[in-house]
This record gives structure tokens, C-alpha cells and sequence, in this order.
């Protein structure tokens, strides 16, 4: 589809983790197309999720959170989000309304100043804050970075989600569409089908498990009657993390493999059969191939 009256965009979701980049972005696609954790800086590389609005085709950018790097990996999560920043069409800096301003949400206010994209501020989890915080934090917000236009939503529930995609579609650039109609997402299905996976790993053992762990998506084959044979590893760095994962009797594994087939069944609108595998990989985090198969750039120091 193109001709004059067409639109197309890239908008990045900054913010910092846990903000509600990852639930905003599947809001305003309306499917699932990146991994929703309670564990902070589960967003690796630059997932695009694509929206029509009337006739724009708006492809949203879900940062990873910007937070202080402390580790190699750390770093290049860091870097991939500011450079999504600055290759895209607006930016959409994200405050947690309940948190406010805080350290890392200062520090993204103040850095926006190098960014010469066009922004707009967006306020998330309005449904749990008052309307005299929000319009004060707005205000503080809008005093230390400009802003084009302030948006106030709850990506969870859904408000005022519309009002913020009429706004993007009207803004972003004429021209034609860049991915077929009924494309939601430009990460392929092997990509997509580990990151279910990797957050189904998340909720299961949140606490037990570091973040860093990684799934990977060996085989994807398509079977005769339209089925799917799925085979993933699961890599973690000590082999006590891989008994924590793989459970009592193997329970753990199975249920996470369960919860993913599940939902992998539903975004590939087929049956799935999905065969779960965990490895150890000891100092992965260091691995330059590790980072390109995410997507991130290898940090050299």
C-alpha cells in the first residue's frame, strides 16, 4: 500500500526498566510481540512491533531499559537503546507515573537534550496515581526536557492507548508502508517463539534465576499437517542454575515448556510441539557471537 495520503514511521520506546515500555508496545500493536517481565531488563535488542492507524503503518521500537551498565552485557543493552533513540522518526520517553522522577528517569530527561528526534513524553500507570500527581509530574518532566506533546496512559487497562496512536499516525512521515498489512512484528518467529519462552522462564523463577540467562531457538520445522516442531536451549552460566531450572523430576521445565507452547501455538496459529533443552554455558555474557544472535552490539571493554 502507497500512494500520497500514506504514513510511515519509527517510534522508540525509552525509559527505564520496568517503566512499561514492553506492555505499552503490545498495547499499541494490540498482540503480544515483546517479552513482559516483573524481572527488570528483560528487553535485549531492538524488538519491532508494527501498527496500522487509518493510513499509517506506525513500527514501534522497544528499547531495552536505560539503567547504569555495570557489566559487559549491561553496557551493550545500554548502548542499543540510546542508538534505537537517535535512528528513529519521534521518540516516546517513558515515565513510571508511581515512581515519578527518579534517578534513571533523570538521567534519560537530561540526555535527551543530544537527541535531535522529535519527542513526546508518555506517562504510564495513571490508573494507580492521582490526577494532581500526574499533572505536577508532568509539569517537572516537561521543565527538564521539551516536549512536542504530553501523553498520560495505563498501558495495562488500555487508557488512553488510542489517543496516542491518532496522535503518532498523524506525525509520522508520508510515504509507503514498509512491511505487508497484517505484519505485527519484524523479529522473525524463531525470534519471537524464544522470547516466550525466555519470559515464561522469568515468572516461573523470577527470583531464583538471573536475568541473564538466554534461550535460543535451534530448530523450527513445519510439519506436513501444518504443525510445528520447536526444539530451544535454554543457556545458563553455573550447572546449579541448571538444576534450579530443570526442577524436581523435571516438573519445572515442563511447565515452563507448557505455558510457552501454549502461547507460541497462538501467535503462530498452529499446533506446536516444543522440545525444551537446558545447557550450561559458563561466561556466555562474554561471547561476541552471544550479542550478534540478540542483536546487540559486542561492547570491546
Amino acid at each position: 500500500m502507497a500512494d500520497d495520503s500514506t504514513r510511515c514511521g519509527f517510534i522508540a520506546l525509552i525509559g527505564a526498566p520496568n517503566a512499561g515500555k514492553s506492555t505499552l508496545l503490545n498495547a499499541l500493536v494490540g498482540s503480544k510481540v515483546s517479552i513482559v517481565s516483573r524481572k527488570v531488563q528483560t528487553t535485549r535488542a531492538l524488538i519491532r512491533g508494527i501498527a496500522i492507524e487509518g493510513q499509517a503503518q506506525l513500527v514501534f521500537v522497544d528499547t531495552p531499559g536505560i539503567f547504569s551498565p555495570r557489566r559487559r552485557l549491561d553496557r551493550a543493552m545500554v548502548t542499543t537503546a540510546w542508538t534505537g533513540a537517535h535512528d528513529a522518526d519521534l521518540v516516546g520517553a517513558l515515565i513510571d507515573a508511581r515512581n515519578g522522577i527518579e534517578d534513571e528517569a533523570e538521567e534519560i530527561l537530561r540526555r535527551l537534550d543530544d537527541v535531535k528526534t522529535p519527542r513526546i513524553l508518555i506517562l504510564n500507570k495513571i490508573d494507580v496515581v492521582s490526577k494532581e500527581k500526574l499533572l505536577a509530574l508532568a509539569k517537572d518532566a516537561n521543565a527538564a526536557a521539551k516536549f512536542e506533546a504530553t501523553f498520560m496512559v495505563s498501558a495495562l487497562t488500555g487508557d488512553g492507548v488510542g489517543d496516542l496512536k491518532t496522535w503518532l499516525a498523524q506525525r509520522v512521515p508520508h510515504g509507503p508502508w514498509l512491511y505487508p498489512a497484517d505484519q505485527i512484528s519484524e523479529a522473525p518467529m524463531r525470534q519471537l517463539a524464544a522470547e516466550v519462552t525466555r519470559e515464561k522462564l522469568f515468572e516461573r523463577l523470577h527470583q531464583e534465576l538471573p536475568y541473564h540467562s538466554t534461550v535460543e531457538t535451534d530448530v523450527w520445522k513445519e510439519l506436513r499437517r501444518g504443525d510445528v516442531r520447536i526444539e530451544q536451549t535454554i543457556y545458563v552460566e553455573r550447572e546449579s542454575q541448571r538444576k534450579i531450572v530443570l526442577g524436581k523430576s523435571g516438573q519445572t521445565i515442563k511447565a515452563i515448556g507448557e505455558a510457552a507452547r501454549k502461547e507460541i501455538a497462538e501467535i503462530a496459529d498452529a499446533k506446536v510441539h516444543l522440545f525444551l533443552f537446558v545447557k550450561v554455558r559458563e561466561d556466555w555474557g562474554d561471547d561476541p557471537e552471544r550479542y550478534r544472535a540478540m542483536g546487540l552490539e559486542f561492547p570491546k571493554e
